[in-house]
């Protein structure tokens, strides 16, 4: 389990910096990292970036914090998953220190990194989608490395949970809501309009109108235990009961006025029911109501239809899962490494552009009479430009034989590939994920046990199967 939270850093980079590079809280400074910049000189690498940037805010750094539960991890892999959090976050675009303190009951990071990129020189911009983006970011680290992820509550407003799932479109007031919008679009009368609901697996109260009537219509899922109201407040003035009715009353009235210019009546869209799951026709609803029980069993062959279509057999959609799966596992190899040379070449460009700035304050430092009244005057430049030389070869590269446009380009370059392997690793992964659901549907529409599927696995395996 780990938390965040961030601030922006005005002034006295030096400072900040110092104070999380301390040497007791960060066991005698081995649980410090970098990348772009060092401790010792990462104010003048700030400065350097910053005077790249035409953004005005004053934001010279962010202090980002990351606190993790007492005992549930080591300082060094708290210190690792602190690095992991920059890279991901930053993307090598940013300068960053990440230390790790271990002089209090919890163990905690500390992330302080640039305000300027080193590559496009703009400014990183905070702001609640750029946190909630850490938040995400946090949580995955944690599930990866076995930790335990919380998620805040008691704030006012929607909570973070209720975000992520509206994000996903997976809230469930949002599903009733398009649940709701879908059954006003097919139902021909409001009495059609509870049915189809009903049909959906919502359990209605307060539906009719009269002198005795609730308020209020009232819906509740099956996986809930509470009804939700159509009211104003709750779901908003498009879903009162009164609305829904007009709703549907104002789309035979809109039909009616309708006058088609040819005999002809356009095709009604056709379903995908393959990406519908199969309905669970056990329910007390069902057993009650065999008209319904009739409607779901129709849906349920359609869906178990239009899953099966996807491959001549099952073994062919097992086939083809298995097919997305290995590209989906081998774009994102390659991805990884993408972004580890991505994240190198970054570095090399920084300092390369590094070193081309500053070179003319060595070289007349070479030349200066008064060698130490120049260094006074120019300590910054004359300091970066001999980082700058160290790490390029460090690198391997002669300083001599410098060549940043071509850099800049393989960087370009690199940066290309990674969105095409960002692209194809999500779109094999999402297919992969609907052609493993039309396999669940299938396998639940024929009532296959897991024993059953793998021996036919085995069987489709064997040199004598046809």
């Amino acid at each position: 389990m780990a938390i965040t939270k961030i601030h922006a850093v005005k002034s006295t980079v030096h400072k900040a910096v110092a104070y999380i590079c301390n040497p007791h809280k960060t066991d005698g400074s081995i649980l410090i990292s970098s990348y772009g910049c060092s401790p010792e000189t990462a104010a003048y690498d700030f400065r350097f970036a910053l005077s790249k940037t035409s953004q005005s805010d004053p934001n010279k750094a962010f202090h980002l914090i990351q606190s993790f539960k007492p005992g549930e991890v080591s300082f060094k892999e708290a210190h690792q998953i602190g690095v992991e959090l920059a890279d991901k976050l930053l993307e090598g675009r940013y300068s960053y220190i990440v230390t790790t303190h271990i002089e209090k009951k919890h163990v905690h990071n500390h992330i302080i990194f640039c305000a300027a990129d080193n590559i496009d020189h703009g400014k990183y911009h905070d702001c609640k989608r750029s946190y909630h983006h850490i938040r995400r970011l946090n949580d995955e680290l944690c599930s990866e490395h076995n930790l335990s992820v919380i998620q805040p509550s008691g704030k006012r407003g929607k909570s973070y949970a209720e975000w992520a799932a509206d994000r996903e479109n997976a809230s469930w007031k949002t599903i009733l809501k398009n649940n709701i919008d879908e059954a006003i679009r097919e139902a021909e009368t409001y009495e059609d309009f509870c049915d189809l609901i009903r049909a959906r697996g919502y359990e209605l109260k307060g539906e009719t109108f009269g002198e005795n009537a609730h308020k209020y219509i009232s819906f509740r899922p099956l996986d809930r235990e509470r009804f939700v109201r159509g009211s104003v407040k709750s779901l908003g003035a498009e879903y009162t009961k009164e609305r829904i009715r007009d709703r549907i009353g104002e789309k035979a009235l809109s039909k009616a006025k309708k006058r088609v210019a040819f005999p002809q009546r356009p095709k009604p869209a056709i379903k995908d029911y393959s990406k519908k799951t199969l309905i669970d026709t056990t329910a007390d609803k069902f057993v009650d109501s065999p008209g319904l029980k009739h409607w779901a069993d129709i849906q349920n062959l359609k869906i178990a239809a239009a899953s099966y279509s996807a491959a001549d057999s099952i073994s062919g959609l097992e086939q083809q899962i298995a097919d997305k799966s290995a590209l989906a596992k081998s774009a994102r190899a390659s991805l990884v490494e993408t972004e580890r040379r991505l994240k190198k070449l970054g570095e090399v460009l920084k300092y390369a552009e590094q070193y081309k700035e500053n070179h003319p304050y060595h070289v007349r430092y070479q030349k200066s009479k008064d060698r130490d009244a120049y260094f006074r005057r120019h300590e910054m430049e004359l300091i970066l430009h001999d980082g700058a030389e160290n790490m390029l070869r460090r690198f391997g590269i002669n300083p001599a034989d410098l060549d940043v446009e071509k850099i800049r380009s393989d960087y370009n370059a690199l940066s290309a590939k990674k969105e095409t392997l960002k692209q194809t690793y999500r779109s094999a992964e999402k297919e992969a994920d609907a052609l493993r659901r039309k396999l669940d549907n299938l396998n639940q529409y024929l009532d296959r046990s897991p024993e059953q599927r793998t021996a036919d696995k085995r069987h489709d395996k064997s040199p004598n199967s046809l």
